[in-house]
């Protein structure tokens, strides 16, 4: 059973430095363990936030960084480049500046280049990938991922699952398209939630007073069709990063 965990920093520069630390533990951690560490992706300014911290890190050497995988939890169905893309914002806080393996980079599907404009046929094609990684004692059709990262917004979203909508509700598919979402762009690929839980650990972060009400409702046990975070859950652990305004709700 996944142990819940949340822990409450100043502000939000100080949660971005100790959550990097965290993650620069926990990847050395993994490495020891099995050779090689698996890390899914977020975007947003806390998700990029932490990322430049680790590259900021005296410690972020302590890594093997060609012995890392990562992936992405969604992205903005935006042309390769786009400024917006979580994938392109990723690139320009750490993945440029530490020596990755190309090949286990692995960003979802710009809009525009191989699937065109069809993000569910681009979602499919990051499903296939992923089973294609997948251990074959796997649950679900996902590889293992050691720490999966995400944001919560301001309705409780996280990743690109929005509350009362058939993506939040996916259970069989490990990646899906999001048509018509209410924050722009419209269209995205997103893990769903079965995916999402197929991780060790799951990190929620967020900051803010507008963030507290969705916060304490998925502390307090809300469904995931109403407040999405509260279905994200890790396998070993399930870890809340807070601002002490994002924390204000929460008992």
């Amino acid at each position: 059973m996944t142990r819940q965990q949340v822990v409450v920093h100043d502000d939000g520069d100080v949660l971005a430095a100790a959550a990097a630390a965290r993650l620069i533990t926990a990847v050395v951690d993994a490495q020891q363990a099995r050779g090689t560490a698996s890390v899914v992706l977020t975007g947003g300014r806390t998700g990029i936030g932490v990322l430049e911290q680790v590259r900021a890190s005296a410690a972020r050497d302590a890594v093997d960084w060609s012995r890392v995988d990562f992936f992405w939890g969604d992205e903005r169905f935006l042309p390769d480049g786009d400024p917006e893309r979580n994938e392109t914002q990723a690139r320009k806080a750490l993945l440029e500046h530490v020596a990755v393996d190309p090949a286990r980079v692995h960003p979802m599907a710009p809009s525009g280049g191989e699937f065109g404009e069809d993000a569910d046929a681009a979602a499919a094609a990051y499903a296939e990938l992923l089973s294609s990684l997948a251990g074959e004692r796997a649950e679900f059709p996902v590889p293992r991922f050691d720490v999966l990262l995400l944001g919560v917004g301001e309705e409780g979203h996280t990743a690109s699952l929005f509350p009362d909508t058939p993506y939040v509700r996916e259970q069989g598919r490990s990646v899906v398209g999001v048509h018509d979402c209410p924050k722009p762009p419209p269209t995205r690929i997103s893990l769903t939630l079965p995916a999402i839980r197929s991780a060790a650990e799951v990190w929620l972060m967020t900051t803010g007073g507008a963030k507290a009400e969705p916060v304490a409702a998925a502390l307090g046990g809300a469904e995931p069709v109403d407040i999405p975070a509260a279905g994200a859950q890790g396998r070993e652990r399930t870890l809340w990063l807070l601002d002490g305004a994002a924390a204000a709700q929460a008992r």
